[in-house]
């Protein structure tokens, strides 16, 4: 996959930070040593922990360059680091890791999750936010365009390109026989936008961005186009001409035992 975009990534950051703002204030943390964030992007949640827990060391790691790079001209008093999420191991243990918006891209949560739990000090905190919307309309016409000619065998198989999440039962499961306390929920933001060209905008930041990176340049332009026209048919104005963009979000949030 091509490297992300943090000026794509930051148009919406409001609306980006809004649930990283909601699943830290569910940290039932008086105070941390060491925080984490994992996946931190340009930094926009890191910032964050830094306010929450100012005295803290704290640390963001993401698999992309300008997204770090980002994040030091943003936060230079934070440390920032080049890591793979799937092999991640703290050299001490924290207390907070803290995931928003990263670990639908990385696979086998029920090794991964577990094992991102037992790396915490006693006490600390694992807090997770994921997108949930593999079934919502701009993520079943990702697909469904990319199934179709002449962008099908460029794109593979596209079912395969995003993690395919656990029911919050199954997080549940997975920390709850280990953790002193588990807060599972999900909330689906309804995000007025102005066009389904600023849907296109949005999704193409993210979860898009799989399925246009394998494309040449003219087939990209193709996929786009019957991309965006099919989330016009989905997506159509409401009273005020914007259209509404539904997007559901899981949070986890356990706390390991002292």
């Amino acid at each position: 996959m091509l490297d992300w975009s943090p000026a794509l990534y930051r148009r919406y950051e409001d609306e980006r930070t809004r649930p990283a703002q909601e699943l830290l204030a569910r940290v039932p943390l008086a105070g941390a040593s060491r925080v984490v964030d994992l996946g931190c992007g340009p930094g926009n949640s890191t910032e964050l922990l830094v306010r929450r827990f100012p005295g803290a060391e704290a640390t963001g790691t993401d698999n992309s360059e300008p997204m770090l790079a980002s994040a030091r001209e943003r936060l230079p008093q934070a440390r920032f680091e080049l890591s793979d999420i799937a092999t991640w191991q703290p050299a001490q243990a924290p207390d907070l890791i803290y995931a928003n918006a990263s670990l639908q891209w990385v696979p086998d949560h029920e090794t991964l999750i577990p094992r991102l739990f037992a790396s915490l000090a006693p006490g600390g905190v694992l807090a997770v936010q994921m997108p949930d919307n593999r079934e919502e309309p701009t993520h079943r016409l990702m697909r469904e365009v990319a199934a179709e000619a002449p962008w099908a065998q460029a794109i593979g198989d596209a079912d395969k390109l995003r993690t395919r999440l656990l029911p919050l039962s199954g997080y549940y499961d997975l920390l709850a026989g280990e953790a002193a306390r588990v807060d599972v929920w999900r909330t689906a933001y309804q995000h007025p936008m102005v066009s389904a060209g600023a849907i296109v905008e949005w999704v193409r930041g993210t979860g898009l961005k799989p399925f246009v990176d394998r494309l040449q340049a003219d087939l990209q332009a193709g996929y786009l186009a019957e991309y965006e026209r099919r989330v016009d048919r989905a997506y159509p104005p409401r009273s005020d001409g914007k259209r509404l963009l539904a997007f559901p979000r899981m949070f986890i949030v356990a706390q390991r035992k002292p």
